[in-house]
């Protein structure tokens, strides 16, 4: 049984709204307006995969961000759901339950083994969730309302319940020991067993000032009534959260051993080392585009995908789109204030209140796409059309494969490298001082060298009342940047000034500030990029239907801890692959990543994208 698009809707929201009353209350709730306006046929009646994918999404928000926890479950979920529907096509090979069967009527069957499958992944792994309490009660509410029984467990093949009690078995035995250590609830070994250890002491978020003793290598960070992005109280000291994941199994990735990475991208710049001056850079980029968060400086952009977009894999240069080529004609002009455009950026892809954290973003964008009525679903954009059931399914299965790999990829990375993170590189360097003058007060060859405008040497002429750097000690770097969070975030935003650096925050909440992990690579980039391959394997295209997908970030309600943006901003891509590039350069104006995390992981990311959507059509086609 089917329901419509809106009853199923109505469904999970209902879910979600009991979840959101019982649950640690963020400061804002994003409303339907955070979902893609990609002209969605809301009319169009809906799959079970889709209604079970709804039904994890809400999970999801309402448990702690885990970005490598999330994508494998979101994959494994995918996997059974994937298994189950294989089991009644004679072609398709399933990724772990290999079995075929038959029934009188295939169609209803699909959907009772798939929902099966998908309820018994789902039980079992929100069991461990911070809201399980509230999210296994909406999984039966789910189960119930599809017209099934919540205690039939059997493991008849002959009925479609018993075939996707069975996947589900399957799935689950042979992932439960695949190095994410489920059975710890996902937390990493004990430091003499082989855990991690952090090298450097944490930094108090709330102080000027900064203990550091290797400036290359991550630092945790100890952050005052720490909050999580949807607003779950956490513990102040942050641990490496997915330290582990160097050793859990992908889909597609390959190695010689385990003592190398998936894929490497090389290393990131050191400061005092031979790209010395290239980590000078990165940070100096981070305090340019910090300064830029503000609607008051008077510059503007166009981010029309007439010339924005387009990039090279791995830059931003932005060569842009002569005309749309589904309807020929030229994308139209979109002029707005680079402050808002750089903090709706930020908001939008921060994952933030209530969000799905990046893997589930892109299932978002997946369904978006999927109920726009421009789409003609044929997988990879040739054949015969599919219905909805098929369609969902295949492209859950890819695109969470695609995302499980980059948490793979990117974590195993992270580990690794164990790269540093902005907040600390701008505290640390503007500590040190000045690298200009070796005769000068504070010199530091590893400190600030002085730009114009942004970075400058506190006199005691601009130290004076009225001067730029008013009440700032001379001889001090002062920087122009972001100044922080207002104390009436509702109806105030900071705009940029000139502040201490040892003070400095990335355009985040103060009850956040970074994610618990090493910066490099982007984790964002590397699910954005492979995501964005898998989406435009499967549909035949990197264009978006119709050529264009936005997002109206509205005046002055949008943002969350201050006010704005001060006019509406459409956030426009032309393909999948500039709405990622726009995921990794949210990140550098939100202060979490510099360009070399993002780069980086765009790269990693479209060959976890490009390997899986190749491995994905072995499986759809029997091919293995």
């Amino acid at each position: 049984m089917q329901f419509s698009s809106a009853f199923s809707a109505f469904l999970i929201g209902v879910i979600l709204g009991a979840a959101l009353q019982a649950a640690p209350q963020p400061t804002h709730v994003p409303s339907a307006q955070l979902r893609l306006a990609l002209h969605a046929n809301a009319q169009n009646p809906q799959s079970v995969a889709r209604t079970w994918d709804e039904a994890i999404l809400s999970a999801i928000r309402i448990d702690l961000p885990n970005p490598p926890v999330h994508a494998r479950n979101l994959f494994h979920f995918s996997a059974a759901m994937y298994d189950a529907w294989a089991a009644y096509n004679p072609v398709a090979h399933g990724h772990i339950y290999t079995n075929k069967h038959s029934a009188p009527d295939i169609a209803t069957a699909r959907r009772e083994a798939v929902s099966y499958a998908a309820y018994r992944i789902l039980k079992e792994r929100y069991a461990l969730s911070r809201a399980a309490a509230i999210s296994l009660p909406a999984f039966d509410t789910v189960l119930t309302k599809l017209g099934y029984d919540t205690n039939n467990a059997t493991m008849d093949p002959s009925t479609p319940a018993g075939v996707g009690n069975r996947v589900a078995a399957a799935v689950s035995a042979s992932f439960i020991h695949d190095g994410s250590y489920q059975d710890r609830v996902f937390q990493d070994l004990p430091l003499g067993q082989g855990g991690y250890a952090p090298f450097n002491p944490p930094l108090i978020t709330a102080r000027g000032g900064i203990t550091l003793w290797n400036i290359n290598l991550w630092q945790p960070l100890s952050i005052s009534d720490a909050l999580s992005q949807n607003g779950i109280p956490l513990a102040s000291l942050q641990q490496f959260v997915g330290s582990q994941w160097g050793n859990v199994r992908p889909f597609s990735l390959t190695r010689a051993t385990n003592a190398v990475l998936w894929i490497d991208p090389g290393p990131p710049p050191t400061l005092g080392g031979t790209n010395d001056a290239v980590y000078k850079d990165q940070v100096v980029t981070m305090v340019r585009m910090s300064s830029e968060l503000t609607p008051d400086d008077g510059v503007t952009l166009d981010i029309s995908p007439g010339v924005f977009g387009n990039n090279t894999l791995g830059t931003n240069d932005h060569k842009g789109y002569s005309t749309n080529p589904v309807t020929g004609v030229p994308y139209q002009s979109h002029v707005v204030k680079r402050g808002d455009f750089g903090r709706v950026l930020a908001e939008f892809w921060a994952d933030g209140p209530s969000s799905e954290t990046p893997p589930g973003h892109w299932n978002v964008i997946a369904n978006s796409v999927a109920d726009n009525p421009a789409l003609v679903k044929r997988i990879g954009g040739t054949g015969q059309v599919v219905d909805d059931l098929e369609w969902d399914i295949k492209v859950y299965f890819a695109v969470n494969a695609a995302v499980h790999d980059a948490a793979c990829a990117a974590w195993t990375t992270k580990r690794y490298y164990n790269g540093w993170r902005p907040i600390s590189a701008v505290r640390m360097m503007g500590q040190r001082g000045q690298a200009d003058d070796p005769n000068g007060l504070l010199y530091h060859p590893g400190g600030f060298n002085e730009v114009p405008g942004l970075i400058e040497i506190v006199t005691p002429e601009t130290a004076k009342p009225g001067g730029r750097h008013a009440g700032m000690i001379p001889g001090f770097v002062a920087i122009y940047a972001w100044g922080g969070p207002p104390a009436d975030p509702t109806n105030s935003y900071t705009g940029a000034k000139w502040i201490d650096p040892t003070g400095w925050l990335p355009y985040q909440k103060k009850t956040f500030v970074t994610p618990s992990f090493p910066g490099y690579i982007s984790g964002h980039s590397t699910f954005s990029r492979a995501a964005a391959e898998v989406l435009a394997g499967i549909t035949g295209t990197p264009f978006f239907p119709g050529g264009l997908g936005t997002f109206t970030g509205r005046a002055n309600s949008f943002l969350t801890f201050e006010q704005g943006p001060s006019q509406d901003v459409v956030l426009q891509w032309a393909t999948y692959f500039d709405a990622s590039d726009q995921s990794g350069i949210s990140r550098i104006f939100g202060g979490i990543h510099p360009p070399v995390d993002d780069f980086a992981g765009r790269k990693v990311g479209s060959q976890c994208g490009k390997q899986t959507w190749a491995l994905a059509q072995k499986y759809f086609n029997g091919t293995l």
